[in-house]
């Protein structure tokens, strides 16, 4: 997944405004106690963050 589509569905599940303030400040045991921005930072693969945000944030299938 690019970066492009992974940012274009955070802002579509939490609006444009807070997919950026939710990135930064929520940590996510899925993520190892990362952000999504320290996990993206530190190397792991979009997709796999789309994914670990998805499990912890109950996104419906119809946009996983």
């Amino acid at each position: 997944m690019k970066l492009t589509v992974f940012w274009e569905r955070m802002r579509a599940q939490f609006g444009e405004g807070y997919a950026d303030s939710f990135a930064r400040d929520h940590v996510m045991a899925e993520l190892g106690g990362r952000t999504v921005w320290e996990a993206l930072d530190s190397g792991w693969e979009a997709k796999d963050v789309w994914r670990a945000v998805c499990t912890a944030m109950d996104v419906p299938a119809g946009r996983r």
